[in-house]
């Protein structure tokens, strides 16, 4: 919580000293942003602005670059498009600054500095992309006009930071970019709002009145645990169970791990699915969980400098857990283990290890099983979380391919080539089951089969001219993350993007 400032006490003064020269005022030039996210513009009072210092998009660390001439540098009023700009770059700042003071040799996957394009057309969305495929790479905004509103997701920096966290974890682990899993893709849609949360708590003002609001409990529901409440206002008005009702997703929630190859490709807000961005709030709820806790253990005098060490120290085991969980089907398992294998290293020495495993463990991440046999794994063998994020990007290695039947989607060719996740444990661990005891391992064949499926029954691939004229499957006015292509004798699954996943 915020401390308050002690009462003075009067008392008998010396005479005063002449006054001194008061300090020149700072030349330095200032914008207007957003704290978090713009809100529910039907909620009451609305939030207000701050002015923070101009944003030096091209600096390091992971510079960035607004497609377009930006607008002078000053205080612009909400609703102008000059103050858009300057809300995305400000976040856009907020996010290099934080992912590259965790990881500081960190390069963005498509090059030393990250496009971004502000509009982008008509749609209730944003999109992070390598490019092709008729796309420019890096990040992608977009506008839609929802009854007498015209809603920008450039505007909000829970959106911003959520699809720069895409382009984060695309550099921290570029295996997860095609792998053909359910989990790999609800990971990285997780890592999008871990990102959000993350970077809003660097902003003292919105720190501050967090702490209050939610009295130092953290995992309670909030301005931060909400995410995108402008983006998720709009699309309820057309499409009421698309959303969270309080906002796009909000991590402060009751759901279980459960095998998302059990779960339908599609369902109402209020219920979990195998789509990326239903079964991401599993593992975000768990790990918002784990920063509740952390902070918990800071006593009942933590004051807001405190956060700001405990989301860097999050930051740091979610970056060792990333770069060191193989890439299979039950990934959301590996990442906990990993997260937790760190955290028995130096600097933490185990000081957060209950609080890791009971958030995993009480969200059926961890089965009981694995929290027991990843903190009994020999310590010779453990590697630190700022020795993991400062190795930087990781080599692009490719996933194996495997095989799928192309005629049970409609295509032209006998099988369908997709990158499986399938890469060697160190710990054998998985979920919990729903069941007693552990989830059982699927395969990695079993897996890509199963997320293959999924796209096509949303209608996220774009076939192309691969279908077959009677038997084909065609999903007109659906937004599509993959595509289908043609290398060589083979038809190939490739991911266009990571979108906000709403059509």
């Amino acid at each position: 919580m915020a401390r308050k400032t002690p009462r003075t006490t009067r008392s008998r003064r010396k005479p005063a000293a002449p006054a001194a020269a008061a300090p020149a005022k700072s030349k330095k030039k200032l914008v207007s942003t957003w704290e978090d996210d713009p809100g529910d513009p039907n909620t009451v009072p609305a939030p207000s602005p701050i002015s923070v210092p101009v944003p030096t998009l091209s600096a390091k660390p992971l510079p960035s670059r607004i497609g377009g001439k930006a607008p002078a540098a000053k205080i612009y009023q909400p609703g102008t498009a000059e103050f858009r700009y300057y809300a995305c770059a400000t976040s856009l700042r907020r996010g290099s600054d934080f992912w590259g003071g965790i990881s500081p040799s960190l390069s963005w996957q498509i090059g030393k500095t990250l496009p971004v394009i502000l509009d982008d057309g008509v749609d209730l969305n944003a999109f992070y992309t390598r490019g092709g495929f008729g796309d420019a790479p890096g990040l992608h905004f977009f506008h839609a006009a929802v009854g007498t509103r015209t809603f920008f997701s450039d505007e909000s920096p829970d959106v911003v930071c959520h699809e720069m966290g895409h382009a984060i974890l695309d550099a921290l682990r570029p295996q997860l970019f095609d792998a053909q899993t359910i989990e790999a893709a609800a990971f990285h849609e997780s890592f999008g709002d871990m990102s959000a949360i993350l970077t809003a708590l660097q902003v003292e003002s919105f720190r501050n009145r967090v702490l209050i609001d939610t009295q130092g409990v953290l995992n309670r529901n909030s301005r931060l645990s909400r995410l995108a409440e402008q983006l998720g206002a709009a699309i309820r008005i057309e499409h009421p169970d698309a959303v969270d009702r309080d906002s796009l997703r909000n991590a402060v929630n009751s759901f279980f791990y459960r095998d998302p190859q059990t779960l339908p490709p599609s369902a109402p807000a209020n219920a979990l699915s195998s789509e990326p961005h239903s079964f991401s709030r599993v593992f975000t709820a768990g790990f918002l969980d784990i920063l509740a806790g952390m902070f918990k253990l800071k006593g009942d005098g933590a004051s807001g400098d405190d956060l700001v060490a405990v989301t860097r120290d999050a930051a740091l085991l979610l970056v060792a857990g990333v770069k060191d969980a193989p890439v299979v089907p039950d990934y959301y398992s590996q990442v906990a283990a990993h997260m937790l294998d760190a955290g028995e290293a130096a600097p933490f020495s185990g000081k957060y290890r209950d609080v890791i495993k009971s958030a995993f463990v009480r969200r059926g991440i961890l089965s009981l099983q694995a929290a027991t046999t990843v903190t009994a794994a020999p310590r010779t063998s453990r590697r630190s979380a700022v020795a993991a994020a400062s190795i930087g990007t990781l080599p692009s290695h490719d996933l194996p391919l495997a095989s799928i039947s192309a005629a049970a989607y409609g295509l032209s060719g006998l099988v369908l080539k997709v990158r499986a996740a399938e890469q060697p444990k160190k710990f054998a661990v998985t979920s919990s089951s729903l069941s007693l005891g552990a989830a059982d391992t699927r395969s990695a064949q079993n897996a890509a089969e199963s997320f293959t499926d999924d796209l096509f029954q949303r209608g996220r691939v774009e076939v192309e001219d691969h279908a077959r004229r009677e038997a084909g499957l065609v999903h007109p006015h659906v937004t599509k993350t993959h595509v289908v292509v043609k290398q060589g004798a083979d038809l190939v699954l490739r991911r266009r993007t990571f979108d906000c996943g709403f059509d």
